[in-house]
This record gives C-alpha cells, sequence and structure tokens, in this order.
C-alpha cells in the first residue's frame, strides 16, 4: 500500500493509501489543515504543499491549471505543488511533502 509523509509545523506524519488517491484527500482524511476548498477540482490553492526536492523530479510535470493556481499561492516555492493533483502510486510509495 503506498504511502505519503507530510511534514507539518511540529511533526511527520505518514499516510497509507491506494494507489489513486491523492494527497489532499488523505491529508484532510487524517485530520491535518489542509483546506482544499474545491475539493481537488482546481479552482483554488488551499491544498498548497511543498514538495521534498528528492522528489520534485519524480512527479509528473504541473499541467498548465495547476501551475495558474499555484501563482495565486503567497509562499511559492520552486518545488510547491497542489496536493489534490499528487496522486499516490507504486512509484511515489514515500512521497514527501511540506505544509507551507
Amino acid at each position: 500500500m503506498p504511502h505519503a509523509v507530510i511534514e507539518g509545523p511540529a511533526s511527520e506524519t505518514m499516510l497509507k493509501g491506494q494507489p489513486g488517491d491523492s494527497v489532499m484527500q488523505l491529508a484532510r482524511a487524517a485530520g491535518l489543515p489542509m483546506f482544499g476548498e474545491c475539493n481537488g477540482s482546481l479552482a483554488c490553492a488551499t491544498c498548497h504543499v511543498i514538495v521534498d526536492e528528492a522528489w520534485a523530479g519524480k512527479l509528473p510535470p504541473a499541467t498548465d491549471d495547476e501551475d495558474a493556481m499555484l501563482d495565486t499561492v503567497f509562499d511559492l516555492m520552486p518545488t510547491s505543488r497542489l496536493s489534490c493533483q499528487l496522486r499516490l502510486s507504486d512509484a511515489l510509495d514515500g512521497l514527501r511533502v511540506r505544509l507551507p
């Protein structure tokens, strides 16, 4: 079962899920401070995360729509992504992200 690790302000949380689950879904289900106000429809950037540099190059590129939404975040970083667009898979088992 693939998993992701989310680093919050005070601790790390390992979240297990099924292939295809989004990091946003897992974080919200675990009660982490992840808003995801548009429920993954790419209409907001409230699920913004910063991907660990070791993982950034392993992700599929952001779509034009995701890039447009990322342009609206206050604390944009080079490895910023929307967690609703990050889906678990065997290839991404152990993905590490940080909440901004």
